[in-house]
C-alpha cells in the first residue's frame, strides 16, 4: 500500500482546537484527495484513522514524544502514517507545514506507507529563507503580465521559503514630484519606506491619505496571504528616505543629509536627521502604527546610500559626507566623523527595533552592509540583539565585493551573484562571532530574477545553485536571502533550479543528480529524460563559462535599453527624434555619458577596451559553442515525433528559454565589442591601424542585426514567457509587448547608421 491510498482510508483531520490559518490551509490540501472530514477536538481515537496535523508550539493534543526525538538545533518537519490512514504530520515552524504538506502529497504519496510506519524526521537547510526585494511582488516587475499575486505566495510557501516581503505600492508610479528632465522621482517606485503607509503627527497631510491607504491595504493583503500559507511578512525599505522639500520648509532645523545623486537628479533631496528627538519620535510613530496594523510583521530590512536615501556623515554619501547641525562641529578629523556616523546609524536601527518590540517582542531589523565601508567596524562593534546584517559575503569592505569568477581570476567581485558558487572559511568565523552578540547574518544570494540575466526568466543551472547553498549550509549560514525572489510556475513550469531550491531546503541531504533524474522524467518521460538532463548541463556549462559585464549582466540591460537600442559606430549620430523610442524609458539624464559611450555611465567607468575584447573572445571560445549545444539538443526533440505533445512542449519552452539566453548574451557580446572597437578607433593613429578595429565594428554590426533578427523571430513566434514583459506598458524596469516594434527600429536604425564615423562626444556632460 502506498502512502496516498492509506490517506485515503483517514476518516478525519484532527487540527488544534484553535487553528493557525496555515493548518487550515494545510489540511484542506489533504483533504483534495480523499472525503475526510476536519475536525478541531479529539472526537475520534488515534487507532479509528486520524491524522493529526499542528505546528509544534500551537499543537493541543499530545505530541511530547515527537517533539523528544526532533533534530537539536534544526527547524524539522516529522510525518508517521499507518496503512488505517492515522498518523501525524507535525511541524517546527508555521512556514513548514505547508511545504512539507504539499511534499506528502507530490512525493510521498507515491511511496510505501510502511517506509513511514515508524515516523521519520526531515529538517530544513535554513532557518531563514526569505525573497529579498522580490522583483514580482513587490518591486520593479509587478506589472509583469500573466503574473498572480496568490499564487506566487502559494508558490513560496511550497518552495520552502520561511517569510515574505510585503512592502510595495499599490499604484505603478509615487507620489512624488516629477522634476523636468530627470528621473530621480521614479527610483521611489521600490523598496517603499514607511511614511508610504503610515503618517505620524510630523508629516501628517504630506502624503494624501487616500494614497497611503491604498498602499497599506496592498501590504495587509500580502501580509494576510503569506499568514494563509504560514509564512511571516516583513518589509525592505530604502530609509532613512528623503522626504518632500514641503515638510522641510516647515521644519527646518530637521533637514539632515542630502542623499540625491548630483548626476541623476536635477534637484537636491534630503532625508531628516535622526539625531533629532522629533524625527526619531516621528519614526517611532510610523513603525508603531505599522505594526498595529500588521502585528506579526516579523523584520525590516534597510537599504541605504541609494534612491533616495542616506544616513547622516557616511562616506558614501553621492555628494559626500553631510547631515545636518547635530552630529558633527567643525574640524573634526575623518576617523572622528566615521565613528559618529556609524553610532548614528546604530541609533536609527535602536529606535525602530525598540519601538516595534512593544507591539511584537521578535521583531528584528537587519542593514545592508556594504554602503560602510568607512564606518563598518563602528557599525558592526556596536551590533547587538536584534540589530541584524544582510550582505553576499561577510568579507565586504564597502561595495569592494570579494571572490572571483571561477573560470577567470582577473574577473572579481562576483559575491552574491550566479557566479559566487562557494564561500571561504572566514564567512563561518564571522557568523559564529556575530551570533555570539546575538546578530544574525543574513547571507544574499541570487538564483533567478535578480543580478542576472535581467530580464529572462527561468534559465537552467541546478548544479550551480545546489553548489552555492550547500556552501552556505557547510558554513553554517541559517539565514539566507534570495536577491530577486521567486518565479512562480505560471512564468517558468520547467524551472528546475526552484525544484532544486525546494528539494535542498526541505531536505538537505538528497542527492542532486537523483532530483534532476526526477524531475526530468516527471516532465518527459523515461526515454527523453537524459537528453533533457544533459540540455540543462551543456546551458549550465555555457553560464559557468560566461563573464559579467558590468552593470549590463543585470539591472543594467534593461536600464540602459541596450536590447532595443541601435549599437552604431556613433549612438548620436541618430537624431534626436528617432532616439526617442529608448531613450525616453532609459535611466538617464539628458547628459549621461552613457548615451554617447557604453563603456561608461554617468560618471562610471564600465567597461575598458581591454576587458571589452577580452569579453569577447571568451563568449566566442567558451560560451557560444556551450550554449549552441543544449538548443541544438532541444530542437531535435522538438521534432522527435515519438515523443508525447507534453514532452515536447516541455523541450519547446527549454529551447526558447535558451534562445533567448543567446539572444541576451551576443548583445552583451556586442556592448563589450563596441567599447573595445571605438575606444582603439579612436585611440589609433593613422587610417592603416584605424581599418581593422573599424573592421571589427562592421562585424559586431552585422552579428548584431542578424542577432535582433533572431530575437525578434522568438519575440513573435513563441508562446513561452522566456522574459518578463509588462502588462500595462513599457517601463524603465521592464519592457512592455511593444518589444517587437522596437526591434524592428533598431534594426533599421543600425542598417541606415552603421557607416558612420565612430565618435564620443566629449561634451555630453556639460549638455544643459
Amino acid at each position: 500500500m502506498i502512502v496516498s491510498d492509506a490517506l485515503r482510508k483517514t476518516k478525519a483531520i484532527q487540527l488544534p482546537a484553535k487553528p493557525l490559518p496555515v493548518e487550515e490551509t494545510s489540511a484542506r490540501e489533504i483533504q483534495k484527495i480523499s472525503n475526510m472530514d476536519v475536525v478541531s477536538q479529539d472526537s475520534l481515537s488515534e487507532s479509528s484513522g486520524m491524522f493529526r496535523m499542528a505546528v509544534a508550539g500551537h499543537a493541543d493534543f499530545p505530541i511530547a514524544g515527537i517533539e523528544k526525538g526532533a533534530p537539536s538545533g534544526k527547524h524539522w518537519a516529522y510525518f508517521r502514517i499507518d496503512e488505517d490512514g492515522s498518523g501525524e504530520l507535525i511541524v517546527s515552524h508555521p512556514a513548514l507545514l505547508y511545504a512539507y504538506t504539499t511534499r506528502l502529497i507530490e512525493e510521498w504519496g507515491k511511496a510505501p506507507a510502511s517506509s513511514f510506519k515508524k515516523g521519520t524526521y526531515y529538517t530544513a537547510a535554513f532557518r531563514w529563507h526569505r525573497p529579498l526585494y522580490d522583483y514580482l511582488l513587490t518591486q520593479t516587475w509587478r506589472s509583469a503580465r500573466n503574473f498572480d499575486p496568490e499564487e506566487h505566495i502559494r508558490e513560496l510557501a511550497r518552495a520552502g521559503y520561511t517569510h515574505i516581503e510585503v512592502n510595495g505600492l499599490a499604484t505603478l508610479v509615487p507620489f512624488e514630484d516629477a522634476i523636468p528632465g530627470e528621473f530621480y522621482s521614479q527610483f521611489y517606485a521600490y523598496c517603499i519606506a514607511l511614511d508610504q503607509y503610515v503618517y505620524s503627527e510630523l508629516n501628517k497631510g504630506i502624503y494624501p491619505v487616500d494614497y497611503l491607504t491604498a498602499n497599506l491595504r496592498l501590504l495587509k493583503r500580502y501580509a494576510h496571504l503569506g499568514r494563509k500559507y504560514g509564512l511571516q511578512p516583513g518589509i525592505l525599505c530604502f530609509e532613512p528616505r528623503t522626504v518632500p522639500e514641503k515638510l522641510l520648509q516647515k521644519y527646518p532645523t530637521l533637514r539632515g543629509a542630502r542623499v540625491d545623486h548630483p548626476f541623476r537628479s536635477r534637484l537636491p533631496r534630503y532625508t531628516l536627521t535622526i539625531a533629532h528627538p522629533l524625527v526619531q519620535a516621528h519614526y517611532r510613530e510610523l513603525i508603531q502604527k505599522l505594526l498595529h496594523e500588521v502585528p506579526e510583521l516579523a523584520y525590516m530590512s534597510i537599504w541605504s546610500n541609494d534612491s533616495g536615501s542616506g544616513f547622516e556623515y557616511t562616506s558614501s554619501l553621492y555628494v559626500g559626507r553631510n547631515g545636518g547641525p547635530y552630529l558633527i562641529r567643525e574640524w573634526r578629523t575623518h576617523e572622528q566623523i566615521a565613528e559618529v556616523a556609524g553610532r548614528n546609524v546604530i541609533r536609527f536601527m535602536k529606535v525602530l527595533r525598540d519601538a516595534a518590540a512593544e507591539i511584537n517582542p521578535e521583531f528584528r531589523i537587519s542593514l545592508r552592509l556594504e554602503p560602510f565601508k568607512v564606518e563598518h567596524d563602528t557599525i558592526m562593534n556596536l551590533l547587538e540583539e536584534g540589530l541584524d546584517i544582510e550582505a553576499p559575503s561577510l568579507l565586504v569592505r564597502g561595495y569592494d565585493l570579494p571572490y572571483h569568477h571561477d573560470k577567470y581570476e582577473d574577473v572579481s567581485g562576483v559575491a552574491g551573484s550566479v557566479h559566487h558558487i562557494h564561500l571561504e572559511e572566514q564567512e563561518q568565523k564571522l557568523i559564529e562571532k556575530h551570533q555570539a552578540k546575538g546578530v544574525r547574518s543574513h547571507l544574499i544570494y541570487s538564483h533567478g530574477n535578480g543580478y542576472n540575466f535581467e530580464p529572462l526568466v527561468g534559465i537552467p543551472y541546478p548544479w550551480m545553485l545546489h553548489q552555492k547553498l550547500k556552501a552556505m549550509s557547510d558554513r553554517g549560514v541559517e539565514y539566507a536571502s534570495n536577491l530577486g525572489g521567486f518565479m512562480p510556475s505560471r512564468l517558468a513550469p520547467y524551472h528546475i533550479n526552484q525544484e532544486i531550491f525546494r528539494a535542498y531546503m526541505l531536505d538537505p541531504v538528497t542527492e542532486i543528480d537523483e532530483v534532476i533524474q526526477q524531475k526530468a522524467i516527471g516532465w518527459v518521460g523515461e526515454t527523453a529524460s537524459g537528453t533533457l538532463v544533459e540540455t540543462w548541463r551543456q546551458a549550465e556549462e555555457a553560464i559557468r563559462w560566461l563573464p559579467p559585464l558590468p552593470l549590463y549582466s543585470h539591472f543594467g540591460f534593461v536600464w540602459l535599453r541596450v536590447w532595443v537600442r541601435p549599437i552604431v559606430p556613433d549612438l548620436h549620430a541618430i537624431p534626436d527624434d528617432k532616439r526617442r523610442s529608448y531613450e525616453d524609458y532609459m535611466v538617464s539624464p539628458a547628459n549621461n555619458t552613457n548615451l554617447v559611450d557604453l563603456g561608461r555611465d554617468v560618471l562610471f567607468d564600465l567597461i575598458s577596451a581591454e576587458f571589452g575584447e577580452s569579453f569577447v573572445q571568451r563568449v566566442d571560445d567558451n560560451v557560444e559553442g556551450r550554449l549552441n549545444a543544449a538548443i541544438k539538443l532541444t530542437d531535435e526533440q522538438v521534432n522527435n515525433e515519438s515523443l508525447s505533445e507534453d514532452s515536447r512542449q516541455v523541450f519547446v519552452d527549454q529551447r526558447d528559454r535558451l534562445r533567448g539566453l543567446r539572444c541576451w548574451i551576443r548583445t552583451q557580446r556586442s556592448v563589450a565589442a563596441w567599447v573595445a572597437g571605438v575606444y582603439n578607433y579612436l585611440a589609433a593613429d593613422g587610417a592603416g591601424r584605424k581599418k581593422p578595429w573599424r573592421t571589427y565594428l562592421e562585424e559586431m554590426m552585422t552579428k548584431e542585426i542578424q542577432n535582433v533578427k533572431d530575437l525578434l523571430e522568438l519575440w513573435e513566434t513563441s508562446q513561452v514567457d522566456f522574459m518578463v514583459v509588462s502588462k500595462t506598458g513599457e517601463t524603465s524596469y521592464i519592457y512592455g509587448e511593444n518589444l517587437g516594434e522596437l526591434l524592428r527600429r533598431k534594426i533599421q536604425l543600425m542598417e541606415e547608421y552603421r557607416n558612420v564615423e565612430p565618435r564620443i562626444d566629449p561634451d555630453i556632460m556639460w549638455k544643459i
